[in-house]
């Protein structure tokens, strides 16, 4: 359940929230986002705030679908979510936590902290710090993977002459570490590695004691703590596609179950967790994307970050490590094209620490609509985050200054989203309509 604090943090005062019919049709029209028979949902939780107070909260469809031993359990705003890249938001928190205590600084050489010397063995001059992991400017790749076993060292993954090191593809060869962005799941690895070996203590744990036990959230990295009592509140992820082989999609077949199904196994310990080692290998934890967390707990770090790192009558992050995370640290260079980056269908243009800088851009790239706009016709700026993976689809983002926001998360997709491209940015035509949805509906002045 959640705690008396974040129920009267997440409760809508009368002043706030939005009229009654208001909500009503902005309801309906989720409602039909998730019944469309071209794009149907397994669920839908949103969160829509406005002028720094949440306005409009909904949950529809069910986190667990009907099976033939077992009716369907419906959404509700206990449900926890695999939240897919969003953790690398959350993630981040917890590491500015860490810099902001003096355990970590963000321009060191990362090496000072795993006791050995990382370098992209191209680029055997140049160190790698905090900062380039935070905005994928490592020079590190996802293609040789970005998760390993309890027992691997990640020192024997990075390092040439490893026995994990194989071709070493987890470096580009062409890119040095600072400039070119390509946004790459790995550097949140080695960043939870960091922050094990600054702080001795396990990621799953360190990210409990510095973010979530003080916030009195039920989110967390390792999902043995959430069983066996709430368990059951962790939504199964789905997809109207095969899990293995081909990966086919059947819009006209069943949904399947893609993780957290848990409806007849409790989670399991990662193997060899017993003898994992602090700071070797944080990559067991998932910091890239196996948070568990709930549309209505990321509203209340939402809440947290648009008062200046205060919450509860905490004082969770400082001010100026608030200030710090969201000052833009790379923006594409128009002039060049692509050639600074990999910015992924005109998706990224501008990024902070560990976070999104949403910029409004739209265009028609090869016929196909392309950029990070977020509503249609534009007007909404802000930072965050999106998520998707295992069919979850999810949206975490606010404006600092008007203090509006919204987070949106989907536990299933019924058919393939890239043929159901957006019509003003590079996101499915189904994600553009739920933004659009709550801005016009919730957050826009009435």
């Amino acid at each position: 359940m959640l705690t008396m604090l974040a129920l009267s943090l997440l409760s809508t005062s009368a002043s706030a929230a939005l009229p009654e019919q208001q909500a009503a049709a902005l309801t309906r029209q989720l409602q039909a986002i998730v019944s469309d028979p071209a794009m149907p949902l397994a669920s839908l939780s949103v969160v829509a705030i406005r002028h720094g107070e949440i306005v409009y909260s909904q949950q529809l469809g069910s986190k667990r679908l009907p099976t033939a031993t077992a009716p369907a359990q419906p959404v509700d705003a206990n449900t926890m979510f695999r939240i897919a890249s969003i953790s690398k938001f959350v993630t981040t928190l917890g590491t500015m936590k860490l810099v902001e205590q003096g355990r970590l600084s963000l321009d060191a050489d990362i090496s000072d902290y795993l006791g050995y010397r990382l370098r992209n063995p191209n680029f055997p001059n140049q160190p790698i710090t905090l900062r380039m992991l935070l905005t994928h400017t490592s020079s590190l790749r996802d293609e040789a993977g970005f998760k390993w076993a309890a027992n691997v060292n990640l020192k024997d993954a990075l390092l040439p002459g490893g026995r994990f090191y194989g071709k070493g593809d987890m470096w580009s060869k062409t890119e040095a570490p600072g400039k070119y962005f390509e946004y790459v799941n790995f550097n949140w690895g080695i960043i939870a590695t960091v922050m094990e070996c600054a702080s001795g203590e396990r990621f799953d744990r360190l990210m409990r004691h510095l973010i979530f036990d003080p916030m009195q959230l039920k989110a967390g990295f390792y999902l043995a703590d959430f069983a066996p009592a709430n368990i059951n509140d962790v939504a199964t992820l789905y997809r109207k596609r095969e899990k293995d082989g081909n990966e086919v999609w059947d819009p006209n077949g069943p949904w399947v179950a893609q993780t957290d199904d848990f409806s007849n196994e409790a989670p399991a310990a990662p193997r060899g967790l017993d003898s994992y080692v602090v700071g070797t290998n944080g990559t067991i934890f998932g910091p890239q994307g196996s948070l568990r967390i709930s549309a209505n707990e990321l509203a209340q770090i939402m809440l947290m970050l648009m008062n200046e790192g205060r919450y509860g009558g905490k004082q969770i992050l400082k001010p100026q490590t608030v200030d710090s995370m969201f000052t833009r640290q790379w923006s594409l260079d128009s002039k060049n094209g692509n050639g600074d980056s990999d910015y992924f269908h005109g998706l990224y243009h501008a990024w902070g620490l560990g976070n999104q800088h949403f910029t409004d851009a739209s265009e028609i790239r090869n016929g196909r609509a392309s950029g990070d706009r977020l509503v249609e016709g534009g007007g909404l700026t802000g930072v965050g985050h999106l998520g998707w993976s295992w069919g979850l689809n999810a949206l975490f983002v606010f404006d600092r200054q008007s203090k509006n926001g919204m987070v949106y998360v989907s536990s299933g997709v019924g058919a393939n989203p890239e043929l159901q491209p957006g019509r003003f940015s590079s996101e499915a035509r189904f994600q553009e309509r739920i933004t659009d949805a709550l801005y016009r509906g919730a957050i826009v002045p009435r």
